[in-house]
């Protein structure tokens, strides 16, 4: 009998990238591959002599990302339709007007922004109110109601 072995095919390719006994510990250098939608499919071998299965879709990327702006997918646009474009790789050398996407700010944060603004202004208005039972505490009194005017009336007060 053989011993149990595993076949690796890429996409459609009739032969297979990998064929080792198990198990086997496999490298697959994606930089020779385009980039796109590929598939693994991966043929393992038991000691009784029965195939088994798997296929694995992936997705190679070695190329720069790109950044599409203003054209979401699958969205129904007519007229002129204006969107904006950026591609960008770990090889580029680092440009802080390329690091993130230009786009308008969200209603979401301007509406949040707002609610924390009131929120703040109503806050400190309250604050400014002294509760009447802490009103003739040293920390909320006058400095007139706090301080004697003169020496003569440090030694009254003794």
């Amino acid at each position: 009998m053989d011993k149990p072995r595993v076949r690796i095919y890429l996409d459609e390719d009739p032969q297979p990238i990998i064929d080792q006994e198990l198990p086997a510990d496999v490298a697959l250098d994606t930089r020779t591959l385009p980039d796109g939608p590929h598939r693994l499919t991966i043929r393992a071998q038991g000691e009784n002599g029965r195939d088994g299965v798997e296929e694995i879709p992936f997705h190679v990327q070695n190329g720069p990302g790109i950044i599409v702006s203003g054209l979401l997918t699958n969205l129904t646009r007519r007229g002129k339709v204006r969107f904006s474009v950026d591609a960008f790789s770990t090889d580029d050398p680092f440009d802080p007007r390329r690091a993130e996407a230009r786009s308008s700010i969200p209603v979401w944060v301007w509406v949040m922004s707002l609610f924390l603004l009131a929120w703040a202004v109503w806050y400190a208005a309250r604050m400014w109110e002294v509760p009447a039972e802490y009103a003739q505490t040293p920390t909320y009194s006058t400095q007139s109601e706090v301080m004697p005017r003169s020496p003569s009336d440090i030694r009254q007060t003794e």
